[in-house]
């Protein structure tokens, strides 16, 4: 874990990270909190970035279950508590991260407000439909191969800036943060991973489809989607925030998926939007 401490701050955001990623990436999004006055404390999810890796080949991005995460946001919890946080608390999570995030919302994690940023409670499987991937994944994890990268979810032995020009990347327009990315992954390859393995699409696919059925929680959220959304799915972010009572749906026109490293007017429109949801809880 790290945490970014701010001068008479005024709460904490507890930052959730998504697939692939490592606390590093989050270094400005972090100042930048810090300068609105919020402490911030980020996590690397156990089989990326810095935390140990679940099985020898440490490429691929793995998890045997998807609630192994919530024993991740546990000991985050147990942490910011014995660093004695600033209170209120609130939740921003991305990408992977806002599907852990509305888990731990489920399980009663004490937070005053929730921000998702491209939440995966759908994936985007363009051509490929949910029940022949689910049933490839399952089929892969019978007969011993569920450990191994999943065709079409990024590259075995790289990680996505190294194996995707930045014109044809889904992840950000911003030129600059797409160089940043690169760098790390040249500078740091033991922070990144590569695709993820058939164990992971298919224990990811039925949390997605868990988290569909359960009851919005009690927490106020404001949730960002962008126009040009296509690694996970916009429709499961609406669908979720037309039945949230206590929510507000961002969606920002050329956005790709992570908005928190878009070019600076799109990305402002999201911290203006993010800080105005904690500022109200």
């Amino acid at each position: 874990m790290a945490h970014w401490p701010a001068d008479a701050a005024r709460g904490t955001v507890l930052l959730f990270p998504g697939r692939t990623e490592y606390i590093e990436k989050y270094s400005p999004v972090a100042h930048r909190l810090m300068a609105e006055g919020y402490d911030v404390l980020s996590i690397d999810w156990r089989g990326q970035g810095m935390s140990d890796r679940l099985q020898p080949n440490p490429r691929p991005g793995h998890i045997r279950d998807f609630a192994d995460y919530q024993n991740d946001v546990v000991e985050m919890m147990v942490a910011a508590e014995q660093l004695d946080l600033p209170r209120p608390w609130h939740l921003l999570a991305h990408s992977m991260g806002g599907c852990i995030g509305l888990a731990a919302l489920e399980g009663g994690m004490a937070v005053q407000s929730a921000v998702f940023s491209a939440p995966m409670w759908g994936i985007n499987l363009r051509r490929m439909q949910q029940g022949m991937a689910l049933s490839i994944a399952y089929l892969a994890g019978r007969v011993g191969r569920g450990g191994l990268t999943a065709p079409g979810s990024g590259g075995a032995a790289t990680t996505y800036p190294l194996d995707e020009s930045f014109n044809a990347n889904l992840l950000t327009g911003n030129g600059d943060e797409w160089a940043r990315l690169v760098r790390e992954a040249f500078a740091w390859p033991d922070l990144t991973i590569g695709g993820a393995t058939f164990d992971w699409v298919s224990k990811a696919l039925n949390e997605c489809a868990r988290l569909s059925r359960i009851p919005s929680p009690e927490v106020p959220m404001l949730v960002s989607v962008g126009s040009d959304e296509k690694v996970v799915s916009p429709q499961a972010i609406r669908d979720r925030a037309g039945r949230w009572p206590q929510s507000e749906l961002l969606t920002i026109p050329g956005a790709k998926h992570e908005i928190l490293m878009e070019t600076d007017p799109l990305r402002d429109l999201f911290f203006e939007a993010m800080l105005a949801r904690f500022e109200a809880s």
